[in-house]
């Protein structure tokens, strides 16, 4: 089932990276019978990124530092300084865009439709600052989009996690196997992925079980999990017993889990309330008040008609979508 692999001074480099700068010497690490290494490739066009603009990525130090943070919490595979890399070039190739639609639109086609001078160099000037700006900014901001998104789904999960973590434990499971057992179950979401990194470093790198938690902490996104595993290392090194410990934290954020149920439910009333009042009373009360208005004169009947057209098919239904929209991405936080 299992087989034993010596770790080579070759391979001395990549396990430095994987272990966040802690060189391991040879030892044996345990393998399923068949595995594989996954070997993580770029793709085309970043690997073309990264031969055009590395040296220049590779100067941005203080830029990396906080991509480096970035990408680890939001376990996305890729060294900083390629993704900078990339970054670099997708702007550089947006810009070029930019710069031939801004040549299409602004010289040709407005050109052909006598559109006027200032509009014509106001668009152009939107197509080649505003495509790379929105490229470049977008993408550095990914990782960072991803370790929020990843923090929020573990803040939403570790009351259910939590009382997972005190059964096993109040069954005298080591804290090692605690781990391993919880890295299995998939609908803890992205606390499975906590979990199995922790297997990774104590299996597969040889660390051991306070370590891999003590590196787990640093490179968690959510605040309520790099606290729980904080809190596993302070007991265990100051000799108290992690069963209690697991049993009040689950508790704890159970007690926290309801109080932000019950939070989300005000807030749902007060939409439930604006709703009424800003979707349905309001445009009814415009819309009564101008068609008045239009059947008594005193204005131009043609700006009222096109100002109820654009409360009846603009307004209303806008405002609608954004309701609802507010109110499925409440109760997709929420969802466990």
């Amino acid at each position: 089932m299992f087989k034993q692999v010596e770790v080579k001074p070759a391979q001395y480099l990549k396990t430095k990276i994987a272990t966040g700068g802690e060189t391991i010497g040879p030892h044996a690490v345990r393998l399923v019978k068949g595995t594989v290494p996954e070997y993580i490739k770029l793709s085309p066009f970043q690997d073309l990124a990264w031969r055009t603009m590395g040296k220049y990525a590779k100067t941005k130090t203080d830029q990396l530092q906080v991509l480096d943070d970035f990408l680890l919490k939001a376990h996305m595979k890729i060294r900083p300084e390629e993704y900078l890399a990339y970054v670099l070039m997708t702007t550089l190739v947006a810009a070029i865009v930019g710069v031939v639609i801004a040549i299409v639109l602004g010289v040709v086609v407005f050109g052909l439709l006598g559109v006027g001078l200032v509009l014509r160099v106001l668009v152009a000037g939107l197509a080649m600052g505003l495509l790379p700006m929105m490229a470049y900014f977008m993408l550095l901001g990914t990782p960072g989009s991803r370790s929020k998104s990843r923090a929020r789904d573990i803040n939403k999960r570790i009351a259910a996690a939590m009382s997972f973590i005190s059964a096993m434990a109040s069954a005298d499971v080591n804290i090692d196997v605690i781990f391993k057992e919880l890295s299995r179950q998939r609908v803890y979401g992205e606390i499975s992925q906590e979990a199995a990194w922790i297997t990774r470093d104590t299996e597969l790198l040889g660390s051991d079980i306070l370590s891999a938690i003590k590196k787990a902490a640093k490179r968690s996104p959510s605040a309520k999990f790099q606290d729980f595993l904080q809190g596993v290392i302070t007991t265990s090194t100051s000799g108290g017993q992690l069963k209690p410990y697991f049993l009040l934290k689950a508790e704890e954020y159970q007690k926290e889990n309801k109080l932000e149920l019950k939070s989300q439910m005000e807030t749902l009333g007060m939409l439930a309330e604006s709703f009424v009042t800003v979707v349905v009373a309001f445009p009814l009360f415009l819309v009564l008040i101008l068609a008045i208005m239009a059947i008594v004169g005193g204005s131009d009947p043609d700006f009222m008609i096109l100002m109820l057209y654009l409360i009846v098919m603009g307004m209303i239904p806008i405002s609608q979508f954004g309701f609802v929209f507010v109110i499925w991405n409440m109760s997709k936080e929420s969802a466990m």
